[in-house]
């Protein structure tokens, strides 16, 4: 697979300048990039709390979000789940104590997810590590150029795929 155009403006020739082989190929080795790289930066347990992948992620927003607070909903969709399975998640979340749920001042029909003491102090620590992992797993292997590449290129994926009328 040679090296094609890149970019928007290449978009619609581009997407004809290949075969179903070598699409499929590419799309392949993109997901078995993400699958690997993922299971290798997966913080899991910190502080004797094992910390499954939606739970860290959870965390980590709050953590990076100023107030450390989000809307449910929103939450919900940063973290790729519906509704119903945020709730669940938030239930269990919640009896853990790292984070508790508040209620809109100005609109009862939001209710705010907040990051506790508890699950800021295994944010912190979780965020840490994550980041060693990071640095071995995604940063040393592709380089701070490569890796702000890919992030330009899957933030076009992100972009170009959302459904319209999400945040």
């Amino acid at each position: 697979m040679g090296q094609r155009a890149a970019g928007p403006a290449a978009g619609g020739a581009a997407a004809t300048d290949i075969s179903d082989h070598e699409l499929v190929t590419l799309y392949g080795l993109l997901l078995e990039g993400c699958v690997r790289t993922e299971r290798r930066v997966r913080v899991e347990r910190v502080a004797g709390v094992d910390l499954p992948g939606p739970w860290f992620e959870v965390l980590v927003r709050l953590l990076r979000t100023p107030g450390r607070r989000l809307p449910m909903t929103r939450l919900a969709h940063d973290v790729s789940l519906t509704s119903g399975g945020f709730t669940k998640l938030a239930d269990r979340m919640a009896a853990a104590g790292l984070i508790d749920r508040q209620p809109c001042p100005g609109d009862r029909r939001v209710t705010y997810t907040v990051l506790t003491p508890r699950g800021a102090r295994l944010a912190e620590e979780g965020h840490r590590r994550h980041a060693a992992l990071l640095r071995r797993h995604f940063l040393a292997p592709l380089g701070a150029d490569r890796a702000d590449q890919l992030a330009a290129l899957m933030q076009v994926l992100r972009d170009a795929n959302s459904d319209p009328g999400e945040e």
